[in-house]
């Protein structure tokens, strides 16, 4: 065999390697590495080593994908006036959520703030559910009455409409765990701007003096309601920010750095050593809310620059295609079908009617001691009524 055919030879197999790779997925598991993380007041953290099995790998990226479209398909409905009030999106900050929802147990909860139409979806209410409490009907996980800023499920407490009021809310649903003795951990989640909250550092005091099992997490998305974090907070460490509790920086657009902290923290809470701060780094698309466009603190390159280099999902997406852990027809199929049912539910959506008045004081109270309550003024009553059950009532 002369020289040109060795060649030849080596250049087919180079050829054929990399359409495997690009329309095979022949790997069961796959190894990375993530960014180092930062740590505050611990000798060791979380590791950098990361394994990611084929079956992770398309969950991870279903739920990622789900989350952008019912994200996107709110902004749409948010546009046609179907959607009212507030609404605010969690486009590029899905890692996040994903990331730490991939190693809850049963036992753990979690709260957040307003940005809360993905973690309704992660923990259990299918994108109709979420998508019909936005327009305010019947079907939704509320019954339309909570809209946007206030879904729930098991595990779920919200949804919190007022800036950091959700933190010492998360203490308190910790310390009712360790109360009970049922083993679990609350991550309670709050933005850059709730960081300067004078509720978040009562809430880090009481926490600690008892060691409750709290996931303080500061989704570090860049900025406020308009306001650079450089500009707001006189330190940027948040991780470190609990002082006398220790913190980690996260890459919070890596899914597999958020997950491994996720499970670093649960296991360090969950092992009686108290709380912990999380930061994920991270960066939101959309403008703080809808009214917002977003772009008069910050401009449209800085934007387009995080979704061409940073996304969390295509980034994850040529992670696991260059792993052979999936194949680009997987995927391609996975985004015909995820498309297929947010175009379903939005339809669904609707279509469907809000509830009747006489549903409307329904399951204010698990156990009303009052069953009149007053309506918009003290001459129009409403009667409590049962609907459901009260579905995190320990």
């Amino acid at each position: 065999m002369n020289s040109s055919s060795v060649l030849r030879k080596h250049s087919l197999k180079n050829v054929l390697s990399i359409l495997e790779s690009r329309f095979f997925s022949s790997s069961s598991e796959a190894t990375f590495e993530t960014k180092p993380f930062k740590l505050h007041k611990l000798e060791n953290g979380p590791s950098t080593t990361v394994s990611l099995s084929s079956e992770d790998a398309i969950k991870y990226y279903k739920q990622m994908q789900t989350i952008r479209r019912i994200e996107t398909a709110a902004g749409n409905l948010y546009k046609e006036k179907i959607v009212r009030g507030f609404c605010h999106l969690y486009s590029g900050q899905e890692a996040c959520a994903v990331g730490m929802k991939a190693m809850f147990r049963d036992t753990d909860s979690i709260i957040t703030a307003y940005r809360a139409h993905g973690w309704t979806y992660l923990m259990g209410v299918d994108p109709f559910g979420v998508l019909a409490e936005l327009t305010g009907r019947k079907s939704g996980n509320a019954r339309g009455k909570g809209g946007s800023m206030h879904m729930y499920a098991k595990n779920f407490y919200g949804g919190n409409g007022i800036v950091g009021a959700q933190v010492p809310l998360g203490a308190g649903i910790a310390f009712a765990a360790k109360y009970l003795g049922t083993g679990g951990v609350c991550f309670t989640l709050y933005g850059d701007g709730a960081a300067n909250q004078g509720q978040v550092f009562e809430a880090y005091n009481m926490s600690k003096l008892w060691d409750v099992p709290v996931v303080y997490v500061c989704e570090n998305n860049g900025y406020g309601m308009g306001t650079s974090s450089e500009r707001a907070s006189a330190s940027t460490e948040y991780y470190t920010r609990g002082d006398y509790i220790p913190g980690i920086w996260v890459d919070g657009m890596d899914v597999l750095a958020v997950r491994e902290a996720a499970r670093f923290a649960i296991d360090y809470c969950s092992s009686g050593k108290g709380p912990l701060v999380l930061e994920t780094a991270t960066y939101r698309y959309s403008g703080h809310s809808m009214s917002d466009p977003g772009t008069s603190y910050r401009t449209r390159d800085e934007i387009q620059e995080v979704r061409q280099t940073r996304d969390p999902i295509t980034s994850f997406k040529e992670k696991i295609i260059g792993a052979n852990l999936v194949n680009i027809d997987e995927l391609k199929q996975i985004d015909k079908e995820i498309k297929a049912q947010i175009d379903d539910a939005v339809k669904k959506a609707k279509a469907d009617t809000e509830i009747p008045l006489s549903e409307l004081a329904g399951d204010i109270y698990s156990k009303p001691l009052e069953t009149i309550v007053r309506g918009v003024s003290p001459f129009q009553k409403l009667e409590h009524i049962r609907i459901g059950p009260a579905v995190n009532l320990n």
